[in-house]
């Protein structure tokens, strides 16, 4: 698949969707399209890891027009009446969503919105239920990591051990620690990323370039006050747990607060039902049957995954594809995620695969 993706990315998809193929085969279900935000103006790009899930205001733009022109942009209750009741649906049904709530949701992705008439389905953690900003815990500990290059420390009493010298290295343990750190609760995790800090000499205001201007649209979370702007412009808002843990990494009871609590505090502050959960991270190894069934305990209507999303995938109430737009995704590629073909053709080749696999072994 790798050997031939630019021929899709530049050939294929832009071929199919020009000739009104991938339109067409769009035809069962309804598809989620799932955005990260947006890269705020005046902000340059740390590190590609980083910023991978932020697309440009451009690219916003010609998405939804594309959707506008193609498909049908559906609103939150539309897709909820759809979910529950089976209501009926106009042709080719996206709903859009957006998961984390950055601050460039409300100050750069909101216009765009409003200058299309499209809503969206804003999914934000328990920090948002405050007056003050904070960032999400582990893009903190990766721009840690970016500020001091090189480094060598343990911390015996949380059974880690940090070793980086080269990019590779911090990409790579920054992964493990997300599940590792995953697995306490949000104070204690607070805890061990004080102790790193401190470990790699950074000052207590270290964070303060993030948390103004450009730096805060792109790293800085919503606050209580603009969720309720958001709200007041139309647009939804749905929990994404307390403090964006891997949920599989959790004890249960650890896991349940996450998702349960994260309604209650939002609830509080917008003073109306909150129906809709997406999965942190929102893979197969961090969201199990579990987590489905503590997202249908804590009263939500529906719940989202993050990939295998588009027409015709499998799909059932608490674990909901989507199509994960990243900001290398080009306006060909996007529609043949949106319709399906990619994930046909992504099952098409496993197919191949494994039956040259089983030739080979039998």
């Amino acid at each position: 698949m790798r050997l031939v993706s630019p021929l899709l990315k530049h050939l294929l998809y832009p071929g199919l969707s020009q000739t009104g193929y991938l339109r067409r085969r769009a035809q069962h279900g309804v598809a989620v399209v799932t955005y990260h935000g947006v890269s705020p103006s005046g902000y340059r790009s740390l590190d590609p890891a980083l910023d991978g899930s932020l697309v440009t205001v451009e690219a916003l733009r010609s998405q939804i027009r594309l959707l506008q022109s193609k498909y049908s942009v559906i609103s939150e209750q539309q897709f909820r009446e759809w979910c529950l009741d089976q209501r009926a649906l106009p042709p080719r049904p996206v709903l859009l969503t957006c998961d984390d709530g950055l601050q460039n949701n409300f100050t750069d992705m909101l216009p765009v919105l409003q200058e299309h008439g499209v809503s969206c389905l804003f999914f934000v953690t328990g920090a948002s239920a405050r007056e003050s900003p904070s960032l999400l815990w582990y893009e903190e500990l990766y721009l840690m990591f970016l500020t001091v290059p090189g480094f060598a420390f343990e911390l015996p009493e949380f059974n880690l051990a940090l070793t980086v010298s080269s990019e590779h290295e911090r990409r790579s343990k920054w992964g493990q620690l997300l599940g590792k750190m995953s697995r306490y609760d949000p104070s204690t995790r607070c805890a061990i990323q004080e102790q790193i800090r401190e470990r790699l000499g950074l000052r207590v205001d270290w964070r303060e370039p993030y948390m103004a201007n450009s730096g805060a649209r792109r790293f800085a979370l919503l606050t209580a006050s603009q969720l309720r702007e958001l709200s007041g412009a139309g647009m939804s808002i749905g929990a994404h747990t307390l403090s964006h843990p891997m949920l599989s990494q959790l004890p249960e009871e650890l896991a349940r607060r996450e998702v349960l609590e994260s309604r209650l505090s939002l609830e509080q502050v917008l003073r109306q039902p909150v129906w809709a959960l997406a999965y942190p991270f929102g893979d197969h190894a961090s969201v199990t049957p579990r987590e489905f069934r503590l997202a249908e305990e804590a009263g939500f209507s529906c719940a989202f995954m993050n990939g295998d999303g588009g027409f015709g995938a499998a799909a059932s109430r608490f674990a909901f594809p989507r199509v994960h737009v990243t900001s290398d995704m080009k306006l060909g590629e996007f529609e043949a995620h949106v319709s399906g073909f990619y994930g046909a053709l992504r099952h098409r080749f496993a197919e191949v695969l494994g039956s040259s696999a089983a030739a080979a072994g039998a």
